[in-house]
């Protein structure tokens, strides 16, 4: 399998959850809001055998031509974002799903950002961030999945043409769901949230921003122990430094 992360940028979100460009050789996080988190944005393609899967839509920003800056970063890796197969979602959060849809202004109307692909979300999850909205949610960019005849609304945990499992957490939020590629004997693990950088891995770290931080530690645990087991390869959203860590 191949592994492509897209890369958004680098921010910083303290408790306004406002992403802030951040530029590490410029910017000084010392001067920033107290309990600041540096954080980069990174959505992920898995190249299979049998799919071109997209891990998480990122923040959804455009470029200064209207051009969605994910579909961007495809192209730039010589991908037609039309040749996206499968979307998983772990969770709705703005930064996670910023990119599910697109604004055509001309048509004052959202589509979904990979009409071809079908999105696979938990079906709760989405429920959840539609009462919830704003600011950890964006409504309006996530509303049409419960009405788009390509999503797949997920019930808890189970396995996606047998080879993609996906489970939920309730870790990070309430239904936030990681996901484990399994082909040819290689395994590839996107925690999201529940796991977002490197550093966390290995250390028995609670964060307060998490819904269950105990929880989210104890599954941090148990998933680098049966990693180094079973030389898995982990993606990390989160991670300035580390986007991809694998024990093969």
């Amino acid at each position: 399998m191949r592994i492509i992360p897209l890369s958004e940028g680098t921010f910083t979100i303290d408790q306004s959850k406002v992403f802030v460009p951040f530029n590490p050789g410029e910017d000084n996080l010392q001067q920033r809001p107290v309990g600041s988190l540096l954080v980069e944005i990174q959505p992920f393609v898995v190249i299979t055998s049998e799919d071109i899967l997209l891990i998480d839509t990122g923040l959804g920003f455009l470029n200064e031509d209207g051009t969605l800056q994910l579909h961007q970063h495809l192209i730039n890796h010589d991908i037609n974002p039309s040749d996206i197969t499968k979307v998983l979602m772990s969770h709705l959060h703005k930064d996670h799903a910023g990119g599910v849809s697109i604004h055509d202004k001309m048509l004052n109307q959202r589509f979904l950002s990979f009409p071809r692909a079908t999105y696979y979300v938990q079906r709760q999850e989405l429920m959840f961030a539609l009462q919830k909205g704003f600011p950890s949610y964006i409504p309006e960019e996530i509303e049409m999945l419960q009405r788009s005849g390509n999503v797949e609304l997920l019930e808890g945990d189970g396995v996606i043409d047998h080879y993609i499992y996906y489970q939920v957490t309730g870790a990070h939020s309430p239904w936030h769901q990681v996901f484990r590629i399994e082909e040819n004997g290689e395994t590839i693990f996107f925690g999201a949230d529940d796991a977002p950088q490197l550093h966390q891995m290995k250390s028995r770290f609670v964060a307060k921003y998490d819904y269950d931080g105990k929880k989210s530690m104890e599954l941090r645990q148990q998933w680098w122990q049966r990693g180094q087991q079973e030389n898995w390869s982990f993606l990390f959203y989160h991670d300035v430094k580390n986007p991809v860590w694998s024990f093969r």
